[in-house]
């Protein structure tokens, strides 16, 4: 409405303009005067005016006469195209201005607009691979889905747009969750464009989705090969594929391949420690006890693991807990000072029953770090030490309150999982799994967790030392063992 009445004030205004300067050019005195050939032309305000008008006018009918005589010398002299050309000029000039006016839309959020003037520059322009582009994209900010898929399959036909069809319909499918048919097309997509790192990227993750490793191997070292990912970045991932192809080998039940499938991925990535388990885990089947022992060592000196302890326990299943307990000197004595080799030391005197020795190797954990299992470990000593009942039910009953200390998590969504994985269950992206401890969150119940204590008993015994029950036993300790998870344990599972 008030756009409208814009339009009217202004053509009013120069409606009067224009009148007050005709009554002016009237009352002026004056005029020009023109002399051709003897013959004398007088004309006065007014009529000089309309006369320069002519004239521009007459000239511009001019040049455009002298240019189609030029285009139709060209037509005679073999040129078939000029006289196209020459009345295609203009509905050229109006297409380039809807598609300029077309992408300004589009940069600007407005779908509609950018796809009305998409399709007015299709008309003028016939040029397919500039508009269709242009028309996909409007269709798909305005929210029409059929026609931005026309356009891609009409980009597809044109060899010069068949990438960026291909991509776009990807990328659709994808939006829709059709991972089969996204698949596919990324799969043609990098081999028409295997520097486009995008494309590879995504087709990386689906192959991983898929657990197509072998051609998730093949997609990576063809990005290495194009220089779109760091060698060791590289290195590392082919050693998650390896693994997971070893896992899939080791399904279907052929031994020697999945060995080696094994001992391949931890090869590429020693700290991989799935991979270092897995390949322990296939020299203890060659029978070649040290080759297993010496691949953990050096995994543990990169990041201690209760995986790989129990992988060293099943080197030798048959020991006797002190045995046991001499033997992990091996593994011990990398990383003393690390949280997990004081809870495996504590574990393995607890199994010894050592319990003054456990808790001298529990040090101070339970204090600067305290877990669930560093916690559970001590209600098992205090057992072991003949404590009552009410302080093991406070160490225990501190357990439900504190870390449940490192785990498998995502670094991508911080989704935590069970056991290791290629790709992450929650977002499926490829080889984020991290070993380390989630961030501590409060439980909502009604009077919180700091009441258990008060209720099953403090880890403080205020009842006087005049009578403390006998020591206990293996038998004893079973219900805080549970909770332990002891190597022992661990490696009778395997």
């Amino acid at each position: 409405m008030l756009w409208s009445l814009i339009k009217i004030v202004v053509f009013v205004t120069v409606i009067a303009a224009l009148t007050w300067g005709a009554g002016y050019l009237l009352e002026s005195s004056g005029g020009l005067q023109i002399t051709v050939m003897g013959t004398e032309f007088n004309f006065g305000p007014l009529q000089s005016v309309i006369a320069v008008i002519g004239l521009v006018i007459a000239v511009w009918l001019l040049l455009k006469v002298f240019a189609l005589l030029v285009a139709a010398w060209h037509f005679l002299n073999g040129d078939e195209t000029a006289l196209s050309r020459y009345f295609d000029r203009n509905r050229e000039k109006k297409g380039y201005e809807a598609l300029s006016e077309g992408l300004m839309a589009l940069a600007s959020g407005e779908g509609r607009l950018a796809l009305s003037k998409a399709a007015k520059a299709d008309k003028y322009l016939e040029k397919p691979e500039l508009t269709n582009l242009l028309i996909a994209q409007a269709a798909e900010m305005a929210g029409d889905r059929r026609t931005a898929e026309d356009a891609y399959r009409k980009m597809i036909t044109n060899q010069a747009t068949r990438f960026v069809g291909v991509r776009g319909l990807m990328k659709q499918k994808l939006a829709d969750g059709d991972t089969d048919t996204a698949l596919k097309l990324a799969q043609k997509a990098f081999a028409l464009k295997p520097k486009h790192e995008e494309t590879g990227d995504v087709l990386l993750k689906l192959q991983a989705e898929k657990e197509d490793w072998k051609g998730a191997r093949e997609t990576l070292n063809t990005k290495l090969k194009n220089g779109q990912l760091p060698r060791d970045v590289h290195k590392r991932r082919d050693a998650v594929l390896a693994l997971s192809e070893a896992k899939e080998v080791f399904a279907e039940g052929n031994s020697i391949e999945s060995r080696e499938a094994a001992i391949e991925a931890n090869r590429l990535s020693p700290d991989l420690i799935p991979a270092a388990v897995m390949a322990a885990h296939s020299f203890i089947e060659q029978d070649k006890p040290k080759y297993a022992a010496r691949l953990l060592k050096k995994a543990w000196s990169v990041q201690p693991h209760p995986d790989l302890a129990a992988a060293f326990a099943a080197i030798q299943p048959n020991e006797t807990p002190k045995e046991r307990l001499k033997r992990f000197t091996m593994l011990t004595k990398v990383q003393p000072d690390h949280a997990e080799t004081k809870m495996l030391l504590a574990e393995l005197n607890i199994a010894a029953e050592d319990f003054p020795q456990a808790r001298r190797s529990l040090g101070d954990l339970v204090e600067t770090n305290a877990t669930a299992r560093s916690v559970t470990l001590m209600a098992a000593i205090e057992r072991g030490e003949g404590a009552s009942d009410t302080i093991v039910k406070g160490w225990l009953a501190r357990a439900l309150n504190v870390s449940r200390g490192p785990q498998w998590i995502c670094e991508n969504c911080q989704h935590i999982h069970a056991s290791w994985n290629p790709v992450c269950e929650n977002c499926h992206s490829f080889d984020t799994l991290a070993w380390k401890t989630p961030p501590m969150s409060e439980v909502a119940m009604p009077g919180g967790l700091q009441m258990l204590p008060l209720i099953v008993g403090t880890i403080e015994d205020n009842s006087g030392a005049d009578a403390k029950p006998p020591v206990g036993t293996r038998s004893d300790i079973e219900d805080a063992e549970l909770i332990t998870d002891p190597v022992e344990n661990g490696a009778k599972s395997k």
